[in-house]
């Protein structure tokens, strides 16, 4: 007769937990990380030192991240295979960054394999009724600093996403007023006038690309705004996590 199954499943905290507890392979697992939510599925990556919590992944540009609101409220994309495209939805990603007190590890890959990164510690984003507005902390890595814009102040002024609102196409929250960044990049993103950084923007299918406007899968600190990278991915852990952080490359 078959072996009697427990009642309980264990559902953790986030990947970080998950990895402590089980030490188990990369893969799709669900986690609650709020006793009063329903448990939700993540791409847990545990090789990178493990423990990192997936929250956006470009790849092959087969998932259209140009969307409205509510797509990037909830969540959209593929959650079966370990190189599947998604954005785990602004919800989940405010109850996974809420408490702050984490590394957020951004992996960058280029048409020809090179790879780069950017770690931000206590990265979070505040709630839908505040528009899920960006804040973060200490920058490191090797891809420059897209997020607070790079370069000097006038690039800072215009390009900073530290204290922006999110943006859709469909819901303007940008400090450009002579159009929107969201429409104009083909993207969900957080925008100011409008961006040295946006990983959800078209995907071009090389690295130099030509438009009207910079609309690419950009970071503009290591490749600059007219090159669309190949892969991305977007992870955090907690920022006490003492396992090793690896080689920098990561699971992209």
């Amino acid at each position: 007769s078959p072996a009697p199954t427990s009642p309980f499943i264990v559902i953790f905290l986030d990947c970080s937990e998950l990895f402590d507890r089980l030490r188990p392979p990369s893969g799709f697992y669900r986690i609650r990380p709020k006793l009063h939510q329903e448990p939700f599925l993540v791409y847990c990556d545990m090789e990178d030192g493990g423990g990192w919590t997936v929250f956006q992944r470009r790849r092959y540009g087969r998932v259209d991240f140009n969307r409205d609101w509510v797509d990037y409220r909830d969540g959209f994309g593929d959650f079966k295979l370990w190189n599947d495209e998604f954005w785990l939805g602004n919800e989940h990603i405010y109850s996974l960054l809420s408490e702050g007190k984490n590394l957020v590890k951004i992996d960058l890959m280029a048409w020809d394999g090179q790879r780069s990164h950017a770690f931000y510690e206590n990265f979070r984003i505040t709630d839908e009724a505040d528009n899920y507005r960006l804040q973060y902390g200490m920058y490191s890595g090797k891809a420059g600093d897209a997020l607070t814009g790079g370069g000097g102040v006038v690039e800072q002024w215009s390009a900073c996403l530290s204290g922006m609102q999110f943006s859709t196409r469909d819901q303007d929250n940008d400090r450009y007023r002579q159009g929107s960044c969201a429409q104009e990049n083909k993207a969900g993103w957080w925008f100011n006038r409008c961006h040295a950084a946006n990983l959800n923007g078209k995907f071009y299918r090389t690295g130099m690309y030509k438009g009207q406007y910079d609309n690419g899968v950009v970071w503009g600190t290591w490749k600059g705004l007219w090159y669309s990278l190949r892969h991305t991915t977007m992870k955090v852990r907690p920022l006490l996590f003492l396992d090793a952080m690896g080689s920098g490359a990561g699971e992209i």
